[in-house]
């Protein structure tokens, strides 16, 4: 059997204080590797440092992660993909045993769990958002991951040319969890360390924009992926809030054959025909999430998995 292709994906956004670091990284643990750095529209050195290095330099003009993802995703051909940031936070040590348990386990999916021991690596907002967002995710869709949040990924050939890549931000990462849960694809975790930035290089990650970005997310995937449950519970209540309305109503008609209260007896009846339109909206998007995800996983299974 020949040796899988793979290809090192490092998008950035001004790391011309890290870059260099990271590709030299990935160079070493991942010597026949293709390198490729993704240049977000850097306005500082970054281009020249991480050819310099000997990086294969791409661009994508459209701001924000999940757009370069997007890029990378369509336009590199390998056999097995190494996602890291190329703001040398991801231990690139870790990536052989990532790629050998990807290959010897036939995953799908390799998600580098962050341990750390700087507290200036991982600030303690991120930690805490990190466990909610993990918890949500798998109280909404019955499992997950350990950190969801995680840049560090090895992907199998498969997983990458089935994921359409429709976010445009940091919330690239959430969708990426979601696609793999969905198509009930094999995955796997390894621990890898996360080190603090290098002096000159800055966080882009905003605490609260994009935090707020990601749980709309999570509530978009959820009603696209979850249409049954999502309008159900949305049809429930407005019914419950119907009942409770019409209770005294029928009541006082019990006792005089009069409803004297014309006007809640409409917003009653109103909130029940809402309540039906969510419970038929939520079995038609049903059905037609089931024919997509059909499609998705027939394109999945064009591709061969990793080390067959």
């Amino acid at each position: 059997m020949s040796e899988p292709r793979i290809a090192v994906l490092l998008p950035c956004y001004n790391e011309e204080a890290a870059i260099a670091q990271t590709v030299a990284g990935f160079r070493a643990a991942l010597p026949g590797a293709a390198i490729y750095v993704y240049d977000n529209n850097s306005r500082d050195g970054t281009v020249a440092v991480a050819r310099e290095a000997g990086a294969i330099v791409r661009g994508e003009r459209m701001q924000g992660k999940g757009n370069v993802v997007r890029r990378m995703f369509a336009d590199v051909d390998a056999d097995i993909y190494v996602m890291a940031d190329g703001d040398a936070t991801y231990d690139p040590v870790a990536a052989p045993a990532m790629v050998a348990k990807l290959i010897d386990e036939k995953l799908d999916m390799i998600v580098g769990t962050r341990v750390h021991e700087a507290a200036e690596a991982y600030r303690r907002g991120h930690v805490m958002g990190n466990r909610a967002m993990t918890g949500l995710l798998a109280g909404l869709f019955g499992r997950s991951f350990t950190d969801i949040f995680s840049g560090y990924r090895v992907f199998s050939r498969r997983f990458v040319k089935s994921f359409p890549v429709l976010s445009g931000g940091f919330e690239i990462e959430t969708e990426i969890s979601v696609h793999a849960l969905e198509l009930r694809m094999p995955v796997g975790e390894v621990e890898t360390r996360y080190f603090a930035r290098p002096e000159g290089s800055e966080s882009k990650l905003s605490t609260y924009r994009d935090g707020w970005r990601i749980m709309k997310t999570i509530a978009t995937l959820y009603r696209i992926e979850r249409p049954l449950l999502f309008f159900g519970i949305i049809g429930g209540l407005l019914a419950l809030v119907a009942v409770m309305l019409g209770i005294p109503l029928a009541i006082t008609y019990y006792h005089t054959h009069l409803v004297p209260r014309f006007p809640t007896a409409i917003l009653a009846m109103g909130l029940v025909l809402l309540a039906a339109l969510n419970g038929f909206a939520g079995l038609i998007l049903d059905t037609v999430v089931r024919g997509r995800r059909e499609v998705r996983r027939l394109a999945y299974l064009a591709h061969v998995a990793p080390g067959a």
